[in-house]
């Protein structure tokens, strides 16, 4: 395992080519273009055995991952933004066919006005789409939850498509230090991809037919008893994981960081919670009894995780990097939901939007309004 300091978009990229997708299908979109630079250098210096599909669209880009997929390829591709929103479309047919394509997304605002920084909007308009979403805080994490995502998603028991989101510019574009593992190390973790079906003109199967009415609700049924059995298993894979190379991102789900004794806490997604951790420290300092709870997986929503977490808890500091226009945040609006039947204020505090930065001012101003709050507050932090 050698570590170097490398962008982060590198750290994905090189995660990309050590899980050996047979396919990558592409449009460069700022901040997700260096990614695929990446991999198109790989795939032309022959250090990476794939065929890289230039195509017009991101539209595009994802309907050929789907035909690769569901032709038996292992996939990868990445996004951003308003190249998220034109996949919309494809996004429910891949998860409704159960094809894991493995996707970056390097996440930033959606227009108008243009804006092309980073904040969490274009991934959670996704949120319903039937794809599991997980959040990153560190390049390193980025490269060890894409290995992860693919375990995950090929399972035979899943069988889901799988987003990693990393914010834009502020980590997409950091260099970092990154372990990188041995290629051998990854085939071990993670074996060659071998589909249960797939197209093969010598055993014809018809692959996305027409769902009547007296079957329809069985197939989302299945696919929704699919992502909550994914909860456990991304706890068990991430444990494997954590065993074979020393690296650990809480269960996989969440992320405490000093909760034992807390009465306080903020609840974000995504590098916020760097800063916060780094704030919690210097209140620690102060007397003050707080904590932070990082939310690692999105979708599948880790309820039981949270309640656990939680429920020794006066107040909770929600930070939202997105908005659903006419409610609250939408990681504020699961995390009340799970908790409505607990003696505690949730407050959200809707921060970061466009690529504004998120201080460690903004994040102690959410500690002190939730310490003195006695009922529920929605604030947005400028």
């Amino acid at each position: 395992m050698a570590k170097k300091v490398i962008e982060t978009s590198k750290a994905v990229a090189i995660a990309a080519k050590l899980c050996r997708p047979s396919v990558i299908a592409a449009y460069p979109i700022t901040p997700q273009t260096h990614i695929v630079e990446r991999i198109a250098d790989f795939v032309y210096d022959r250090d990476m055995d794939s065929e890289f599909l230039d195509v017009e669209s991101e539209h595009s880009a994802l309907s050929a991952c789907l035909g690769a997929q569901a032709a038996g390829a292992r996939t990868f591709t990445a996004t951003a933004s308003q190249g998220l929103a034109l996949m919309h479309e494809i996004l429910f047919v891949t998860s409704g066919m159960r094809l894991p394509v493995v996707m970056a997304i390097v996440n930033r605002a959606l227009s108008a006005p243009i804006n092309i920084w980073g904040d969490h909007s274009d991934s959670i308009a996704s949120r319903d789409s039937g794809w599991m979403q997980f959040y990153v805080e560190s390049a390193q994490e980025a490269l060890d939850r894409i290995i992860m995502a693919y375990r995950i998603a090929e399972n035979k028991d899943i069988l889901l498509p799988a987003m990693v989101c990393l914010d834009g510019f502020t980590l997409s574009h950091v260099f970092e230090p990154v372990d990188i593992p041995e290629q051998k190390e990854v085939d071990k973790f993670l074996p060659s991809y071998s589909p249960l079906y797939r197209l093969d003109p010598k055993k014809p199967i018809s692959m996305g037919p027409i769902g009547f009415p007296n079957s329809f609700m069985e197939f989302k049924y299945q696919q929704q008893e699919a992502m909550q059995k994914s909860i456990s298993l991304i706890k068990k894979t991430h444990e494997e994981f954590s065993n074979i190379f020393n690296r650990s991102y809480g269960n996989g789900l969440i992320e405490e960081f000093m909760t034992k004794d807390a009465d306080y806490a903020v609840m974000a997604m995504g590098t916020i919670t760097a800063t916060a951790r780094h704030v919690v420290e210097e209140l620690r300092k102060k007397g003050k009894k707080v904590g932070l709870i990082k939310v690692k997986t999105f979708r599948p929503f880790p309820e039981e995780d949270i309640i656990k977490a939680a429920s020794k808890l006066k107040a909770i500091a929600v930070l939202d990097r997105d908005i659903s226009f006419g409610q609250h945040g939408a990681l504020f609006s699961d995390i009340r939901s799970a908790l409505q039947n607990k003696d505690i204020i949730i407050n959200n505090f809707i921060v970061g939007l466009g690529g504004r930065d998120v201080t460690s001012d903004h994040i102690k101003t959410a500690f002190d309004k939730t310490i003195k709050a006695k009922q529920t507050i929605t604030e947005w932090l400028f």
